[in-house]
């Protein structure tokens, strides 16, 4: 047994067997996950694979923790405002492992630096701020190009909802279809793509909350730990390659305070009538 202020990985994560076999454990440790964005889900989800085990990471982003953040993000306290995120949260990472390997990238995400974020990945874990739609779809188009899997998963009110795109099924582009749309209405349909049910609509009681135009919409901790715990799920199975995971254009919705949760069949994602349909509905009801 090692001392008491020492660190062993397989005494660390050694609760995890179990639910993981010892040589998956081992093989998770030499597994490489891309978390693009650490504000909202991202940091969860950061934090949820480090305590799984993972043993490395490219990361990303170019912000830094405000006072709005404290309700739900993962690294947002007093003592971190105004401090980088990314800086932040490598320091969580290091604390829960020390022997993790990360690659920190400050920039952000742009159409140069892509491939350098995506090399030795296996599987990318998306958490970029919602109205990041342009970058968002050319990562998600170069992830299918070098055939990773990839897992978006939005808080949604008190609930989550989830999808996985894997790269020899439906493409984010051909589920989104979000070409031809002003950018208000793409967000709009990415929120409807994600969250097909919409379960979320039922008990939003202040829809001024949510102002696409100025870029604001709610969200609580509830979700993004929900968040995670999806998310994180179907990463897992799809890293082993092991369990069911449901891709689009099948999704997954599970809301909390609805105590209800609902598997989702969209054939041509949002060309689908019953998207077109919501889509439509939920633009009415916010623009009232």
């Amino acid at each position: 047994m090692p001392e008491q202020n020492q660190f062993d990985y397989n005494v660390a994560f050694s609760r995890n067997i179990g639910w993981f076999t010892e040589k998956e454990q081992a093989y998770l440790r030499q597994c490489r996950v891309a978390v693009g964005g650490l504000g909202g889900v991202g940091g969860s989800h950061l934090i949820t694979l480090a305590r799984l085990g993972i043993g490395k990471f490219t990361i990303t982003d170019l912000d830094t923790f405000d006072w709005p953040n404290l309700n739900r993000q993962a690294g947002a306290s007093c003592s971190t405002m105004g401090l980088p995120k990314l800086d932040v949260m490598a320091r969580q990472v290091l604390d829960i492992n020390p022997e993790a390997d990360l690659k920190l990238m400050p920039n952000g995400l742009s159409l140069d630096n892509i491939d350098d974020f995506l090399d030795g990945v296996d599987l990318y874990m998306d958490s970029l701020d919602i109205f990041a739609l342009d970058i968002r779809r050319k990562v998600f188009a170069r992830c299918r190009e070098r055939g990773i899997p990839a897992v978006t998963a939005a808080p949604m009110g008190m609930g989550t909802a989830m999808l996985a795109f894997h790269p020899q099924g439906m493409s984010f582009e051909d589920y989104f279809a979000l070409d031809g749309f002003a950018f208000e209405d793409q967000i709009l349909k990415f929120i409807v793509g994600v969250s097909p049910s919409m379960q979320q609509r039922h008990y939003l009681l202040e829809r001024g909350s949510v102002n696409l135009f100025k870029k604001k919409v709610p969200s609580t901790a509830i979700g993004i730990e929900l968040a995670a715990g999806v998310a994180c799920s179907n990463a897992i199975k799809l890293i082993l390659k092991r369990g069911d995971v449901i891709v689009a254009p099948r999704g997954l919705h599970f809301d909390a305070y609805r105590n209800t949760m609902i598997r989702t069949w969209r054939p041509f994602g949002n060309r689908n009538p019953m998207q077109r349909f919501m889509f439509w509905y939920i633009k009415r009801l916010l623009s009232k």
